[in-house]
């Protein structure tokens, strides 16, 4: 028996219902879709966050190798796994020393009840590290000092250990961030990124002179040039170019001439240097700097001319 659908045509109430009849269908097969993309998204996600995520079910357990020669493409994966295994450590002590000083500077352990003294609460990081983690005092310490070391260079690309950052941190110390950067910048462009050792740190920054002196605003990489001129003895300690003594008897013949121009006596040439230095930023009046801007570039093409004929 075939169907029949009768349709009121003076119903006029019947389009409506109608248009909204289809219009709730099209909102529900939306919202399923809707549900569908997310359930996918969520899927993804979790699936990503399983393949980062750390633990010791992603490192294989050991076994025999396969046989001689060339590794099997199971090796080879399972090699893999062991090598992000390895590289995690890098990242996780970078992590630990941040998380350590980040509770010691607020005292977040402060209200921790003692594990072996529960009657009271921890006093200092190191007490709290040391009886709930088993990290010794000299290790929490040393990790709190050498995370920002970490955390910069990491950022800049390189592979860095612990071993390797502590060797930086006296330079941190005494100097800034940014010196003990550029220390293994140094290292690293000379010896190689992979090439870097603690024991390579360490000889350089023996070497570095107890009088040297290093701007602490000044970007890793100039740094890293500076540090290299007085290793090789391009630079002084001070990083600034010594004046020649011909250049400091010529200032002072000039001095003078400019003091008999004013009547004056003798004209300190600190005094002098400060004048230039501000004629040198006056914006108003841009005569030096264009000078200077001027000798600047001879120097520079005279520099290249020379190389260029060495060749």
């Amino acid at each position: 028996m075939s169907k029949t659908f009768e349709v009121d045509w003076d119903d006029e109430a019947a389009p409506k219902k109608t248009a909204t009849s289809l219009s709730r269908t099209e909102e529900k097969v939306a919202s399923e879709r809707q549900q569908a993309r997310q359930k996918e998204v969520a899927e993804q996600i979790a699936a990503a966050v399983e393949e980062v995520r750390p633990g010791l079910d992603k490192i294989p357990d050991p076994v025999e190798p396969a046989g001689e020669g060339a590794l099997t493409a199971e090796e080879e994966e399972r090699l893999r796994q062991c090598k992000d295994g390895i590289d995690l450590h890098d990242l996780a002590w970078v992590m630990a020393a941040k998380a350590l000083d980040t509770m010691a500077v607020g005292r977040l352990f402060r209200s921790t009840p003692h594990k072996l003294e529960p009657e009271r609460c921890y006093d200092t990081i190191e007490e709290w590290a040391e009886v709930e983690k088993g990290i010794s005092v000299s290790k929490c310490n040393q990790w709190r000092a050498a995370w920002p070391i970490g955390e910069v260079l990491m950022a800049r690309g390189y592979e860095t250990n612990p071993g390797q950052i502590r060797e930086l941190v006296p330079v941190k110390n005494a100097y800034s961030l940014n010196a003990a950067v550029a220390v293994y910048v140094l290292v690293a462009n000379v010896e190689g990124p992979d090439k870097v050792t603690a024991a390579r740190l360490r000889e350089t920054v023996k070497l570095m002179p107890g009088d040297l002196k290093l701007e602490d605003d000044e970007d890793p990489e100039a740094l890293a040039t500076t540090i290299k001129g007085v290793l090789l003895g391009e630079l002084p300690p001070s990083g600034v170019p010594a004046i020649p003594p011909a250049v400091k008897r010529a200032v002072d013949t000039r001095a003078i001439a400019l003091a008999d121009a004013l009547n004056l006596g003798r004209i300190p040439r600190a005094q002098v240097q400060l004048h230039l230095l501000q004629a040198f930023a006056d914006e108003e009046d841009p005569t030096v700097f264009n000078a200077v801007l001027e000798r600047m570039k001879q120097q520079e093409k005279a520099e290249k001319a020379a190389k260029k004929k060495r060749r």
